[in-house]
């Protein structure tokens, strides 16, 4: 975690909602809260890998509506700490109202900008991050690869280059993937471990749908752009998940890249608590 200090630097960037390419709607927010039960195996496996363990603490950051936190929970109890981060009021209500309808032992959630939290460094024993990386401009600073539709179709074709043109807008990084492994380098981790997965999804599968979901979130964005008009992204909409439908249809939506790492032992003349496992998945 960085210093717990706010720079000039902080204090003159705009706010995490501000440059949060997907929106802010009820849309949205209902797409995270798939989106956990969606990721769920992922973020348990690599939970495994790190071997986070009771009495551990834990952050999620850009946790949204729900993020891992069930899971942080169950691994870290009895005695660990989770706390859930996000920037969003409205998604930190919901965290709240899910850790205590959930009935989760020692979570605790706050609003706050993921690129400068104001928490102490080496706070945690795991830090742990989904999809925020790839929404955020300059993604250091917080430490869709590959799409395939088949057959092809217009209207997918359209949806991804307005897709595109709308969520780099305010910096973020389509491509962060492939270079996580040298942002964790930079920030000082080692033993980092990476793993690719590709997800093809049936026509069963909410996932199947993630990229019209996602330009329906950015819509207000993309209007304000001038990148299609109202009737343009409805009949796009339409066609697309028309498309998406049938059963014969291929859909590869995103490469995912699991990445994680772990914080060197600090030196014995340090008084600082010495970090464990670090990970943090995309």
């Amino acid at each position: 975690m960085p210093e717990s200090r706010t720079t000039t630097a902080a204090m003159a960037a705009p706010s995490a909602t501000d440059v949060y390419a997907l929106g802010r709607d009820p849309a949205e927010s209902a797409r995270l809260r798939r989106q956990s039960d969606e990721l769920k195996a992922d973020s348990a496996a690599l939970l495994d890998r790190v071997g986070l363990r009771p009495g551990q603490s834990a952050i999620d950051l850009g946790c949204g509506p729900s993020g891992i936190l069930e899971l942080l929970s169950e691994r870290v109890s009895p005695g660990g700490r989770v706390v859930g981060l996000d920037a969003d009021p409205a998604h930190v209500a919901m965290a709240r109202q899910f850790a205590t309808e959930r009935r989760l032992p020692g979570v605790e959630i706050m609003m706050a900008d993921a690129r400068h939290t104001g928490l102490p460094s080496r706070s945690f024993d795991l830090v742990h991050a989904r999809t925020v990386l790839v929404t955020v401009p300059e993604p250091a600073v917080v430490l869709a690869e590959y799409s395939l539709c088949y057959p092809p179709h217009p209207a997918w074709t359209r949806m991804c280059d307005i897709f595109q043109a709308a969520f780099s807008r305010n910096g973020a990084d389509l491509l962060i993937g492939r270079r996580l492994t040298e942002l964790y380098r930079a920030a000082g981790l080692d033993d980092i471990g990476v793993e690719a997965r590709a997800g093809v999804y049936r026509a069963s599968d909410s996932r199947r749908a993630i990229r019209p979901d996602l330009v329906r979130s950015m819509r207000p964005m993309i209007l304000d752009m001038g990148l299609a008009d109202e009737r343009e992204l409805d009949e796009i909409d339409r066609a697309v998940r028309e498309h998406l439908d049938a059963p014969r249809t291929l859909v590869m939506p995103h490469l995912t890249f699991l990445v994680w790492g772990r914080k060197p032992e600090a030196l014995p003349s340090s008084k600082m608590t010495t970090g464990g496992p670090a990970g943090l998945c995309r």
